[in-house]
């Protein structure tokens, strides 16, 4: 499936969730995505329920919580728009340290907060316990069509080749005393983006030329080991199975 490439949220740990196989994780992360997005924004001791999941899985992965804190933070353009919802919303309003907040903008900020950051957190954990090569393999396990893993594979494999090639361009345009900072000068900046898209496709012509002439049918060779056991499947049905219990029991109550 290609070269064993590192990215940089992969968190390289002796444990048993990292030994676990890519497909069962895959599968686990979407399952429990999919329970927290189904849970009614009302029942909020379930999200309290999910975040102590992830905790565990954290613990057993060995992850520390300040590196999920700190990666975590891509989301907050959608807090800084949930912030935004209970004022411009409608409908019933409530009274809090003199400002008028709408109830319905108040739910739904919640809503967007809770179940982004906890949907967050469980794909930094699935990205942090498992390298690129083993999701894209993963994923070829789950039969994802192929044409969509053979793609990632070839980007994953030339994407440090295209930033080499981009890093290049820009030391030779600065060696000629031009560094284009604003908008009238985005012309040597376009010139260059056509210039690397030229390059890949041209890089990507051969190469698909030369595995053509070495045998390529459309589909990449897949590694001889096997896939995940039962027992593996029953390991990572773990995570799904309690979130499902916990949106039951907060439905119950």
């Amino acid at each position: 499936m290609g070269a064993g490439h590192a990215h940089p949220l992969h968190l390289d740990r002796p444990s048993a969730v990292h030994r676990l196989p890519p497909e069962v994780k895959i599968l686990a992360t979407l399952l429990f995505t999919i329970v927290v997005v189904l849970t009614p924004r009302e029942e909020f001791p379930a999200f309290g329920g999910y975040a102590l999941l992830l905790a565990a899985v954290a613990v057993l992965a060995r992850v520390p919580l300040g590196w999920l804190a700190k990666r975590a933070s891509i989301e907050l353009p959608f807090v800084l728009l949930a912030v935004a919802l209970p004022f411009a919303g409608h409908g019933e309003r409530v009274g809090w340290l003199g400002m008028s907040l709408s109830v319905d903008g108040l739910y739904g900020a919640w809503n967007i907060v809770a179940k982004g950051t906890l949907g967050v957190v469980a794909s930094l954990l699935l990205a942090a316990s498992t390298t690129m090569r083993d999701l894209i393999l993963g994923l070829d396990r789950l039969r994802v069509p192929s044409v969509f893993t053979q793609i990632a594979t070839f980007m994953l494999r030339y994407l440090d080749i295209l930033a080499e090639d981009a890093r290049r361009m820009r030391i030779a345009r600065l060696s000629r005393g031009y560094d284009p900072r604003f908008l009238w000068q985005v012309k040597a900046f376009a010139v260059s983006v056509g210039s690397l898209f030229l390059r890949a496709y041209e890089r990507g012509e051969r190469v698909y030329l030369a595995m053509v002439s070495r045998g390529y049918d459309g589909r990449l060779p897949r590694p001889e080991t096997g896939g995940a056991t039962a027992a593996q499947w029953a390991q990572s049905a773990a995570l799904p199975a309690a979130a499902v219990a916990v949106a039951l029991t907060a439905a119950l109550q």
